[in-house]
């Protein structure tokens, strides 16, 4: 009898996934929804700073947009919860499509800097795309961990793939179209996505009424520090897109930027489509305290690469090794995340750890503008190191708490 190879039992294991009847039709709708997610924020950072010439206010509008989202979101997910995927998503998402275009109109028109914040706080009701399709793979593989660690995986390296891609079509669309057609395109995928992913009811979670008196996730043993982990996680990213874009600007290689960045969401896709088809080790908290640890590492390069070389290939290499252990982390914490998010409630679970995300974003991306204004972008790459080290230091004094049981 043949030996399988580990690549073709790799390739079976992501296979397996899209069998189940409905899944592959949700999966393509719900990256239809979720490339803008990697465009929204590289086009707002040129639309702003190349209208008013100013990188920290930028930084600010997305920060207060992300903060904004950070807030609302999880009120989103628990009406997604009560009352079901595509009946919430869909005018959710037609109301942050709506900000978005406000925000393009307020920079065209020359509006007040106060407009640009309001705009773009609008699109706070943009729902978990990433969230329900994970619940929906949790659903579907409720009794199956093996194939829910690959869906999570695979889940995983669709966000990255989407980070990989959008800041390249933003970049290239802000560059030669004109700087607003990186947040035009994004509304119309984001909208166009939502309603095919909505449409298709079979796959869906059941609706699982709210119990009176039930707590929120956060209240559950382990889950504040992980969300702290997934904070400070944000913060790295946040604040690598606008140093990484500032630092290509410095350079005179300002459309460049999308593509450095690019580079390191290969290289955390390419890490998780990997790590998702391994037998990682069973002890779950401990495995993230080492994904973090990797992640704290790398995340040393790109400042080495930027104060060295002054070379933009050189940082591209470093942020493409840089990514490699960001993947491994979320994938990690998010099993964590579904292990301990009471029943009826998944995605306000993992909403909350992806709000957790985009507060982090929020700060990286504001503190990363303040520093490249004031010390220079080289000096910028500083965030995101102490931002990986604080998240290092939090999983590791919250070791113990993640001890909880998984969630029934």
């Amino acid at each position: 009898m043949p030996q399988t190879t580990p690549l073709a039992r790799r390739r079976d294991g992501y296979i397996r996934l899209f069998r189940t009847p409905g899944a592959l039709a949700f999966t393509l709708g719900n990256l239809v929804a979720r490339l803008p997610m990697g465009m929204f924020g590289v086009s707002a950072v040129f639309m702003i700073a190349g209208s008013r010439g100013s990188y920290a206010l930028a930084g600010a509008v997305t920060a207060t947009g992300l903060a904004a989202t950070a807030l609302v979101a999880p009120w989103t997910a628990r009406l997604v919860d009560r009352c079901g995927q595509a009946r919430i998503a869909v005018p959710a998402t037609a109301v942050a499509a709506l900000g978005s275009l406000a925000l393009l109109l307020c920079v065209r028109l020359d509006a007040p800097d106060w407009t640009l914040f309001a705009a773009y706080a609008a699109t706070a009701t943009t729902p978990n795309t990433g969230g329900m399709s994970r619940a929906r793979w949790a659903h579907l593989y409720r009794d199956d961990p093996a194939a829910l660690h690959t869906a999570n995986s695979f889940e995983q390296a669709v966000d990255e793939l989407c980070f990989m891609l959008g800041p390249v079509v933003a970049a290239a669309l802000c560059s030669t179209l004109f700087p607003e057609a990186g947040t035009l395109v994004g509304a119309v995928l984001l909208m166009t996505g939502i309603v095919l992913f909505a449409a298709q009811r079979a796959t869906e979670p059941p609706v699982t009424p709210r119990t009176e008196g039930a707590k929120s996730p956060v209240r559950t043993r382990g889950f504040a520090p992980l969300l702290t982990v997934f904070l400070a996680t944000g913060a790295v990213f946040g604040s690598l897109e606008v140093v990484t874009i500032a630092y290509a600007d410095g350079l005179g290689h300002r459309s460049a930027a999308g593509g450095v960045l690019a580079l390191q969401a290969a290289g955390s896709c390419t890490a998780g489509l990997l790590y998702g088809a391994a037998r990682p080790a069973a002890d779950v908290s401990r495995r993230l305290t080492g994904c973090v640890a990797a992640m704290a590492a790398l995340m040393c390069l790109p400042l080495l690469a930027a104060r060295a070389t002054g070379s933009l290939a050189v940082l591209a290499a470093a942020l493409l090794c840089a990514g490699a252990a960001t993947a491994p982390t979320m994938v990690t914490g998010m099993t964590l995340v579904q292990r301990r998010t009471p029943e009826g409630q998944l995605n306000e679970g993992m909403t909350l750890a992806v709000t957790a995300i985009l507060g982090g974003i929020a700060a990286g991306s504001a503190v990363g503008g303040q520093v490249v204004e004031q010390a220079g972008a080289e000096m910028g790459y500083l965030v995101p190191v102490c931002s990986a080290a604080l998240a290092l230091l939090v999983s590791a004094v919250g070791h113990g708490r993640y001890a909880a049981p998984p969630r029934r």
